[in-house]
């Protein structure tokens, strides 16, 4: 086999293996089921669970003293954190979310926000 082909060869492979990585993203993305519940947990605790279908504004307090703070604007279906105390401001760019298992984080203020689907049962998935 000469160089050429080996190179056209690689090339194939790298076309097909990009080509498969991309349909595997677009696939996952297009049938992500959407959330109902917004969790909020502040420094690993639960702070509060709302419904995504109700638009409501809530303050998240943390840190010493309450000092820091979250605004959290559930609106349309979506979440997303309209102000923040936090120096870097990340989580106020970050984009409104709404499919399950999606998150925003805010590590300076310990605020994770994180959509999930109500419809999960303590049950077990299999019995024996």
């Amino acid at each position: 086999m000469t160089e050429k082909h080996r190179f056209r060869n690689d090339m194939i492979l790298i076309a097909v293996l990009l080509l498969v990585a991309f349909s595997s993203i677009v696939c996952y993305n297009c049938f992500r089921s959407t959330g109902n519940t917004v969790t909020v947990r502040v420094d690993g605790t639960d702070y509060g669970v709302y419904p995504l279908s109700v638009n409501a504004t809530k303050d998240i307090y943390s840190g010493e003293n309450g000092c820091n703070l979250n605004r959290l604007v559930i609106r349309d279906g979506k979440a997303y954190i309209e102000t923040a105390t936090c120096p870097d401001g990340i989580c106020v760019a970050h984009k409104p979310i709404f499919r399950d298992g999606e998150s925003i984080i805010c590590l300076p203020n310990r605020v994770v926000v994180t959509i999930s689907t109500a419809d999960h049962t303590d049950t077990p998935d299999v019995i024996m």
